[in-house]
């Protein structure tokens, strides 16, 4: 029954996570996306908070707090800040295929500082066929009627992207023992703080009561679906399948926000975008794979 729960959850999160780059990418059209992304982590980090300390959990101290804020600051400001901001100037489909494009920063992060990843061929071609991918991607729209700030948008979902490469990086070196929901309910409020300050200080601020209800509706979807639910659903596939299974939400999610942003937002969608995401997937792929296998021959040689 766990099992047929857990792929309940990775459906969940594979196509709710998918709908929420088109949800944002409505309530973009009338708030800034860094008001938007400041009230969505503000509640969704208040929930979570809220449920831990009623629980009995204490505050963090000093260090563990000091960790938090690095965290919140590469996560959730960074990275779901900007990516939020970025769809104002770039299609939903294309912001969610640069974020997929993480495991490849993360090998090539690894590789630069870290000496830990080695090139294997299947290394080298998954890097290929992400990079080319993308760029298939991105000529299509590039010479395609793009709305104003185009650039600026793929320069801001390329700066979330590696944002979210480094905190995945820091993250998987140094662990922190604090439950992840509970530290995921710290981060999220104190990257709301710093959100909200980014958008005042920007002039880029709507105040609350000036919201429509189009943007309410999208922000109740991405707390609810996009921060709560899917979340708790992501851990629990995480726990319960084989990583390989459990990663392919990571897969799905593009093609869901390039098919509904295509329906409901009459996003542009030619060949050459479906062909360019499906090949920048099977990059990712193969890259997350060669570092399975660089992984399990480790795992090997230590118990020997």
């Amino acid at each position: 029954m766990s099992k047929q729960k857990a792929y309940g959850a990775l459906a969940v999160t594979s196509i709710v996570w998918g709908t929420t780059w088109v949800t944002s990418k409505i309530g973009v059209k009338h708030v800034p996306g860094l008001e938007i992304a400041a009230i969505r982590q503000f509640i969704a980090g208040t929930f979570f908070l809220v449920f831990f300390l009623l629980k009995g959990y204490r505050v963090p101290d000093r260090k563990t707090f000091g960790w938090l804020v690095l965290m919140a600051f590469l996560m959730f400001v960074l990275a779901n800040g900007f990516a939020t901001l970025a769809l104002k100037y770039v299609p939903s489909g294309m912001a969610a295929l640069i974020a997929a494009l993480y495991p490849l920063s993360v090998v090539l992060i690894d590789l630069l500082f870290f000496k830990n990843t080695r090139i294997t061929l299947l290394t080298f071609l998954g890097i290929v066929l992400g990079i080319g991918g993308i760029g298939l991607v991105f000529y299509d729209h590039a010479f395609y009627n793009h709305p104003e700030g185009y650039m600026w948008g793929v320069l801001l979902s390329f700066i979330a992207m590696l944002s979210w490469s480094i905190g995945t990086v820091i993250i998987a070196r140094n662990k922190l023992k604090l439950n992840p929901y509970y530290a995921t309910g710290w981060e999220m409020l104190i990257s709301s703080v710093i959100l909200f300050v980014m958008a005042k200080l920007n002039g880029d601020f709507l105040p609350i009561n000036r919201i429509p209800l189009e943007s309410w509706a999208a922000i109740s979807y991405l707390i609810v679906a996009g921060s709560v639910i899917t979340f708790i659903a992501f851990i629990y596939s995480m726990k319960h399948l084989e990583p390989a299974i459990a990663a392919l939400y990571a897969y799905i999610n593009p093609i869901v926000a390039i098919l509904i942003g295509s329906m409901l937002l009459d996003e542009h969608l030619t060949f050459k975008i479906l062909a360019g995401s499906v090949i920048t997937l099977a990059g990712v792929f193969m890259v997350n794979r060669s570092l399975r296998k660089q992984r399990a021959v480790i795992a090997a040689q230590q118990e020997n």
